[in-house]
């Protein structure tokens, strides 16, 4: 950790080639690096949504899961058309 303007900052490392993506990235127009950081971000923050959307929803998922077993346990179930 480093203290820069009297804050605290965490450097984190990146792969090879993430450094390297980001490498050819500078390469590209203002405009494309721009249009590039827009996708990336968008990308991980959909990633964000989804793992805190599983996360949340891990009891729900269980019961769902449990009432299926419980339906296909006794017969109340048929099988799907390939």
């Amino acid at each position: 950790m480093y203290y820069i303007d009297g804050r605290i900052w965490e450097l984190h490392t990146m792969t090879k080639l993430l450094e390297k993506a980001f490498a050819a990235a500078g390469n590209l127009s203002e405009t494309e690096q721009d249009a590039l950081a827009a996708i990336i971000l968008e990308e991980l923050t959909d990633d964000e949504r989804w793992s805190k959307a599983f996360s949340n929803s891990q009891q729900q998922l269980a019961k769902l899961a449990k009432e299926a077993l419980e339906e296909y346990k006794s017969g109340r179930t048929k099988p799907l058309d390939p």
